[in-house]
């Protein structure tokens, strides 16, 4: 697929992953890790996945800690177009910067915003959904990238499709509803809505417009810094700590301004053990009898075993007897859990966090 004029692809590295913790630290986030065993970390995947629709068109936004590792995984990005957020403030003020300068930096740019940390099975078909949706936002629209429901899940929000537009396989968007219960999901699967994996592809005027109908002084402020970045440190820490889907998406659908572009790439977003071992398995990682490995698999043995071991170091994981099992060793903390409680890993950063032992998150 040939590259799209005009089109920027906006990354928003940040989050800590604290549920693929000790792997995923504070210093260290999930997107500047290799997860798929691919050889390439998340953040370098999702480049790498959108650089034939951008070619060089890229804009990162990154926390000041983060700046120069992510530069180190980028060579081909150019260093001006990576920015560094001086503290996190969720993803409304990031992906917002990123539509200020590009504003001013391109008038007829359509922006797609993508997060570092997520992996997608099939690429080509990725690209094909972002291109339906690059058409769909120079109408106008604030338009998202639904994902086609492989089973109905309990951790993600979901969209609920309205009419077609006409235009890029585009839906209006009927409303956007939080992560439902299980028999609750299940219904919307039937009917047809999308899981909501944060992608938003759209003109950056219209973002910035919408946000202003709803929030002026924080549209203007985030202007005001794309004129003058030397106002960044200054206005930064006062700008609303929320969530674009909040700040924006959510009344706008609310008004018949959102349009959704379903696709069915297979996609995770990689959010904790479980999930992680579901991917490797699917892209035909395994290991010795059910064990699935992620690192050097000649440091690990099991018996009677099934579940995911992560060794990063030259230590022998030994896991005997232990059919659901999650095991991941780092040199200053070992994790052992099960699939079942992955989503609860984060319970031991915060205690961590707690009793004062920042060093080890």
């Amino acid at each position: 697929m040939s590259t799209l004029e005009h089109f920027w692809a906006v990354v928003p590295a940040g989050g800590a992953g604290t549920r693929l913790w000790p792997l995923s630290r504070s210093t260290s986030p999930k997107f500047l890790h290799d997860l798929t065993g691919s050889g390439r970390t998340l953040i370098q995947a999702t480049v790498d996945r959108l650089a034939p629709l951008a070619e060089d068109r890229f804009l990162v936004v990154t926390g000041a800690a983060h700046r120069d590792a992510v530069l180190a995984q980028l060579p081909e990005v150019d260093p001006g177009s990576v920015v560094a957020e001086p503290s996190a403030r969720d993803s409304m003020a990031a992906i917002g910067l990123a539509a200020a300068l590009l504003e001013r930096r391109d008038p007829d740019a359509v922006m797609g915003s993508f997060a570092a940390d997520h992996v997608i099975a099939d690429p080509g078909a990725f690209r094909s959904v972002v291109a339906d949706a690059v058409a769909v936002a120079r109408e106008g629209w604030l338009t998202t990238i639904g994902i086609t429901p492989t089973h109905p899940a309990t951790g993600f929000g979901y969209i609920a499709p309205g009419e077609p537009l006409g235009v890029g396989g585009g839906l209006r968007v009927a409303e956007f509803v939080e992560k439902p219960a299980a028999e609750v999901a299940a219904g919307y699967v039937a009917r047809g809505y999308q899981w909501n994996a944060g992608m938003f592809v759209v003109r950056p005027g219209v973002l910035l417009d919408l946000l202003g109908e709803g929030d002026p002084a924080f549209a203007a402020d985030l202007r005001r810094i794309a004129a003058d970045p030397s106002l960044l440190d200054e206005l930064w820490p006062g700008l609303p700590k929320i969530a674009l889907d909040h700040a924006v998406a959510e009344p706008a659908a609310a008004a018949g301004r959102v349009a959704v572009v379903p696709g069915g790439f297979g996609w995770d977003d990689v959010g904790d053990f479980a999930s992680l071992h579901t991917i490797l398995r699917a892209g035909g990682d395994g290991g010795e009898e059910g064990v699935t490995v992620l690192g050097d698999a000649s440091v690990v043995r099991s018996v009677d075993s099934a579940g995911l071991v992560v060794p990063t170091g030259d230590r022998l994981v030994a896991v005997l007897g232990l059919p659901d099992v999650v095991v991941v060793e780092t040199p200053d903390a070992v994790l052992v859990t099960t699939r079942a409680h992955a989503q609860d890993v984060k319970s031991i950063v915060a205690a961590l966090k707690e009793d004062g032992h920042d060093e080890l998150v």
